[in-house]
């Protein structure tokens, strides 16, 4: 059974002003209780198998999905729940560190191009190019760490530019076959507090907090502005974000995992046919009985 409309509630329409107050951080539970939960998961996940089979063996596209969020939003419990059932054979995830000085020397979409997913798989980005509109806005000394030239980080239209070369590569992406999803995980600052405080009282959840989580929660004003920006300028028909209330890690995992079947739902996959085969392996016979 498929979560009504859920999907389509969080999609951001290409042209939006996003403002993120109008935004939920929490739906309405859209299953009654842990249970019910886990059977709609395990269905989500149980079709998305099926279909990523088909999406290897079809090898006409490759599927993309790019989590961004706050610190403690879920990125991590939703790409582990979400994807538990893929095979990783056909699935990469790529979490994108500080750069390292070789990255630097390059474009800012470099790194990220580097490790974009082949066609017949899916390749899951935990943080992304995106840092670059994002982290990179609030603290600007990260932009003069990258020695560009002057005359580009001081233009006027510096983050413009940024943003364009991020639309213009996804649609190329998608051009070549690439299907992208983006979700950002839509995080209240009050439910980010309670996490971090389980994450120091609950002593197997320790390694999980970092004292400089604490420290960007002063720039969460800066965080908010700069991802209402990133949202209403990338988000495409093509390469749509996805607002997903983050407050209820259920619910934002069930979303997510529907609008991923319904991506690939919508691609027609299909294996090669045993006719095709047959064809093609009868040739091959005829060869080898030559020779």
């Amino acid at each position: 059974m498929k979560l009504k409309n859920s999907p389509d509630r969080c999609r951001v329409t290409e042209g939006t002003n996003v403002k993120l107050k109008e935004w939920p951080t929490c739906f309405e539970p859209l299953t009654e209780n842990k249970h019910q939960y886990q059977e709609q998961l395990d269905d989500h996940v149980d079709r998305m198998n099926e279909l990523q089979t088909l999406l290897y063996a079809d090898q006409r596209y490759s599927l993309l999905l790019i989590f961004q969020g706050m610190d403690a939003s879920g990125k991590d419990g939703a790409i582990e729940h979400v994807m538990s059932g893929v095979n990783p054979q056909g699935c990469q995830v790529h979490s994108f560190k500080q750069p390292s000085a070789a990255e630097r020397a390059h474009d800012f979409l470099w790194r990220t191009t580097c490790a974009l997913p082949p066609r017949g798989n899916i390749g899951i980005f935990n943080r992304s190019y995106y840092e670059e509109v994002l982290i990179a806005r609030v603290h600007p000394a990260i932009i003069e760490n990258e020695l560009l030239p002057s005359e580009i980080t001081e233009a006027k239209d510096f983050w413009k530019n940024r943003y364009r070369s991020i639309v213009d590569l996804e649609k190329h992406l998608h051009r070549n076959g690439t299907i992208i999803l983006k979700f950002f995980l839509h995080l209240s600052k009050d439910e980010q507090r309670q996490r971090f405080l389980s994450r120091i009282d609950e002593p197997e959840k320790n390694w999980k907090f970092s004292i400089g989580d604490v420290e960007e929660r002063r720039f969460w004003k800066d965080y908010q502005r700069a991802y209402e920006t990133c949202l209403t300028e990338t988000s495409t028909k093509e390469a749509p974000w996805f607002i997903i209330p983050a407050d209820d890690k259920q619910n934002a995992r069930l979303i997510i995992s529907q609008s991923i079947v319904e991506a690939l739902e919508s691609l027609s996959l299909k294996a090669p046919t045993s006719t095709t085969r047959k064809t093609e392996l009868q040739a091959i016979r005829k060869k080898l009985i030559k020779e």
